[in-house]
């Protein structure tokens, strides 16, 4: 009669090895799925998909009523919002010391191209002490529209209730033709995400 088959447990060390790596696979599989359902449900909620910066986006009923900013852009002309009354504007916080404006930069100029003239864009030049930089990022991206010099801030002041601030930077407001902000992104945006706010900003 042949004694009945004998099953050596597997030794402690290997049982804690194929238990970490059934978890690890688990876990992988969830967070994939968990991250693609938060990115349909961005998609459902705002029409666009954001860059690696956080967006906000405000219903009609929702929208604050933008700052009434001014000031003298790079190339000495005034630019004043009051002057903007019917159009989306576009307002990107930016200077030339910092490496996501430069990333974020090509975007902006594309989508400026792509709008036209109906969508005002306007860039806050900030902390650069000295204009020569700001004007060189401006001719090095082929930044197509103005942007105000604002060195101290004075300007970028008015905008502390959307929580912009001089550690905000980037930072971008879409506004639309009442003059109320429809979105805005803290950090680097993309220009799909730039089009999808311009768009919602001119649907609202």
């Amino acid at each position: 009669m042949r004694s009945p088959r004998t099953t050596h447990p597997l030794p402690p060390r290997r049982r804690r090895g194929q238990v970490l790596a059934i978890a690890a696979v688990l876990l992988a599989a969830t967070a994939c799925t968990s991250g693609q359902e938060a990115k349909d449900s961005r998609q459902g909620q705002t029409g666009f998909v954001s860059g690696t910066g956080r967006v906000s986006s405000f219903a009609p009923a929702d929208r604050v009523k933008a700052p009434d900013f001014k000031g003298t852009t790079l190339d000495g002309k005034q630019w004043n919002f009051s002057d903007q009354a019917g159009k989306v504007v576009v307002l990107n916080v930016w200077g030339s010391w910092c490496p996501p404006c430069r990333k974020e930069a090509p975007d902006f100029a594309a989508a400026a191209k792509e709008l036209g003239p109906n969508v005002q864009f306007i860039g806050l030049n900030t902390r650069d002490l000295d204009p020569a930089p700001a004007k060189k990022f401006v001719e090095a991206f082929e930044i197509p529209y103005p942007s105000i010099y604002d060195p101290a801030g004075k300007q970028l002041l008015l905008f502390r209730g959307q929580k912009i601030s001089a550690v905000s930077i980037p930072a971008t407001l879409v506004i639309d033709k009442q003059g109320k902000v429809a979105s805005r992104v803290i950090g680097e945006v993309t220009k799909q995400t730039l089009l999808g706010m311009v768009n919602d900003a001119a649907a609202g």
